[in-house]
């Protein structure tokens, strides 16, 4: 057995991350190869709820990577479990998943309740927490005013004798790479769908994007009795475009069959979640 390749997270990394925006998270999904393992201390320390667990292992099944969680709740559970003729996951395994992120959710909060709580009743005390600012009141004021009109953050924080840390922190807002707090989007992950082959013949006619182009000539016909279905791997945005160009087929006139097939394609595409 070869010895297990760590990836540890910078501690300084935003908790509002989705994982599979995590540098560290990121190489070692680009490191592992199929039939590999992925081994996570606790499963809180990587996602922050339902959405992100069901990105993370929607990801692993797609790339053939086992899961081994060694702390917390979801220790010694096989959650990349899924139904051998769907491919989805098990739906025992999703109410699992579900129920224990709420569980999970609802810890953090009473945490988080309890915590301002006692803020606040140091407050009517007259204790504030954390350490006093390096800068404060009227400097602040005049420090933001000089980094307005041009003076670099070195040299406010020799002027003021603090660290440029400080001087960062009192004008973080102003700051050209700032953005303002918000959760960053999770990206589209790639999805598999059986799309019947009468669609398939239709949309090889049509006249598509290269996007759409590729993902049906990298699709993989399937028999089906007589017919075929073809499995397209593409990000949900694609199959609902592919979707889009064969509206022809629910149309005035269109065969029955194949209207039967663009319908039967459409309940598949209304699967897929919609992005936040």
């Amino acid at each position: 057995m070869e010895d297990p390749v760590v990836f540890e997270e910078d501690p300084g990394t935003s908790s509002r991350l989705h994982p599979l925006q995590r540098p560290k998270f990121r190489a070692l999904l680009d490191y592992a190869r199929p039939g590999d393992t992925v081994h996570i201390s606790e499963m809180f320390r990587l996602v922050r709820g339902t959405g992100h667990i069901l990105d993370v292992l929607d990801v692993l099944h797609r790339d053939r990577l086992a899961l081994r969680i060694h702390d917390g709740a979801f220790s010694g559970m096989d959650l990349i479990a899924r139904h051998p003729r769907t491919g989805e996951l098990l739906s025992t395994v999703k109410f699992m998943v579900q129920t224990l992120a709420a569980a999970g959710e609802l810890q953090r909060d009473l945490q988080r309740e309890l915590t301002y709580d006692g803020l606040r009743a140091a407050e009517a005390k007259g204790n504030k927490g954390g350490r006093r600012p390096a800068l404060a009141g009227e400097t602040i004021a005049d420090v933001r005013t000089a980094y307005l009109e041009g003076r670099s953050i070195a040299a406010l924080a020799r002027e003021h004798r603090v660290s440029r840390g400080a001087v960062r922190t009192a004008v973080t807002d102003l700051l050209p790479e700032h953005v303002a707090d918000e959760v960053a989007p999770a990206p589209e992950l790639l999805v598999t769908l059986d799309m019947p082959g009468k669609v398939a013949d239709f949309l090889r006619t049509a006249e598509l994007d290269d996007a759409e182009r590729a993902a049906l000539d990298e699709g993989q016909a399937v028999r089906r009795g007589t017919g075929y279905t073809l499995r397209v791997i593409a990000v949900p945005a694609v199959h609902r475009q592919l979707l889009d160009r064969c509206q022809v087929l629910d149309g005035v006139g269109a065969i029955p069959a194949q209207r039967k097939a663009r319908r039967e394609y459409e309940n598949r595409v209304s699967t897929l979640r919609t992005p936040a």
